[in-house]
């Protein structure tokens, strides 16, 4: 089961700044992302979504080969394979598009929407469903661009620890 985290940012880049950290570790199998979201609240009090994953250009994609496959076959029956695989492969693109366009895979649009009105003007929120991290050597690395924990789906103690650790340390008096 994966886990949510939702941190947010002083400054409307730095959640794809953080991000693009992530993504790096990713490829260091250090984090395993389900899906990512980037929340910008402009100066001007503008809320954009950045979704990181493009589900109707991946049902695009998936469609047009299926559907390719799919007008080879029924080509090969007329004995036209070529026509068959165009015809099958803009439908496949254009039906894979729309099934794309209409799932919601991941994190809840709707939550995306409703919290990232709460954050202030001039900051961005990141939204992470996280699979598997490895903790120690992930969160040091975003240690330095100040995230704020705003909410997670862990424990209370997890929740604990990971605020504490993304805290700055307290001054000596």
């Amino acid at each position: 089961m994966s886990d949510l985290v939702v941190l947010d940012f002083d400054g409307v880049g730095t959640a794809d700044e953080v991000l693009t950290k992530l993504r790096s570790l990713q490829k260091e199998h250090l984090i395993d992302l389900e899906d990512a979201c980037v929340v910008v609240h402009t100066d001007t009090g503008k809320v954009q979504v950045k979704q990181a994953v493009n589900l109707t250009a991946l049902g695009a994609a998936g469609g047009a080969s299926t559907g390719m496959l799919v007008g080879i076959l029924a080509g090969l029956l007329v004995l036209n394979p070529l026509a068959g695989m165009v015809a099958g492969g803009l439908a496949g693109a254009g039906f894979g598009a729309l099934s794309g366009s209409l799932a919601d895979h991941g994190i809840d649009d709707g939550f995306i929407k409703n919290l990232g009105k709460t954050i202030p003007k001039g900051s961005s929120a990141l939204f992470l469903l996280i699979r598997r991290s490895t903790a120690d050597k992930v969160l040091p690395e975003i240690e330095a661009f100040k995230p704020r924990v705003l909410k997670t789906s862990l424990s209370n103690e997890q929740e604990q620890k990971l605020r504490a650790a993304l805290s700055p340390p307290a001054k000596a008096a």
